[in-house]
């Protein structure tokens, strides 16, 4: 067999075996990557845009490391990037953590005080002080970094993959995101675990052989009838004016240049 032959036999066994090592991760030769969704940078910057407006009236969400309010929702103080709250466990988890990488920062001193009103709205032991400390202590990158990380491993990724599996595109992604920021990751009825299986009750998801918006307008209708009976979560409109229409847009990779309305005020990314 001549050397031409030879080199060419060897280059095809060398990519059969690397096909069959790196398996459905191979490149196929299209060149086309599967879509990254809610999680490519400018998806997920938007992501944060439209937490924020609802969340604090403003797209500038990197100004809310310092945002710390009671807002009479029953969950205590409501503070930082996505209303972490003292009721609720995941501020106290996350001043936890903080305090383990930072033990001299100034909302150490709270811990005490924050075991012992989690899973109530009470402001024992932390008033006077504890809302400046925290608006003192946002001014730290470490303070700054350490939200992002809890966000992003409470609230971004997980909501992120399951709606992966559940066959949902990017706007799909966001409403699960939004879901978990506000009810939380927990399996009661008005968590967003419980909202999910509130609708799956109505229809399928689609990895479960139904159809995407059918699907989200069930969710979203859930979603909706669960905030009109919580304190403080009336007002729907990040649902009505926001989500739903970019879902009755047709809207599911979530494509910008996007307008919306929360709370009466117009929002605009181009």
């Amino acid at each position: 067999m001549k050397r031409a032959g030879l080199l060419l036999l060897l280059v095809v066994a060398v990519a059969t075996v690397a096909a069959y090592l790196l398996g459905d991760d191979a490149d196929d030769g299209s060149g086309a990557a599967p879509p990254p969704g809610l999680a490519a940078p400018a998806k997920k910057e938007l992501a944060h845009r439209l937490v924020s407006s609802a969340e604090n009236s403003t797209l500038d969400w990197r100004g809310q490391y310092g945002y710390i309010e009671d807002i009479g929702d029953g969950r205590g103080y409501t503070a930082g990037l996505i209303g972490f709250c003292t009721g609720t466990s995941d501020l106290l988890g996350l001043v936890e953590r903080y305090t383990k990488d930072h033990p001299g920062n100034r909302l150490a001193r709270y811990l005490p005080a924050l075991r012992k009103v989690d899973g109530s709205d009470s402001h024992e032991g932390l008033d006077p002080g504890f809302t400046e400390a925290w608006k003192a202590e946002a001014a730290e990158p470490a303070f700054r970094e350490a939200q992002d990380r809890a966000r992003d491993r409470g609230y971004f990724d997980p909501a992120v993959r399951l709606a992966k599996r559940d066959g949902l595109g990017t706007l799909g992604q966001f409403i699960y995101y939004d879901a978990m920021v506000m009810h939380g990751p927990g399996s009661g009825p008005r968590t967003f675990h419980g909202l999910r299986e509130a609708a799956l009750k109505q229809t399928a998801t689609p990895s479960g052989g139904g159809e995407e918006k059918a699907y989200l307008d069930a969710f979203l209708d859930v979603r909706r009838a669960v905030m009109k009976r919580e304190k403080g979560h009336h007002d729907t409109t990040r649902l009505d004016t926001a989500q739903r229409r970019f879902l009755r847009d047709g809207n599911l990779d979530l494509r910008t240049p996007l307008t919306w309305k929360v709370y009466g005020e117009t929002y605009k990314v181009p």
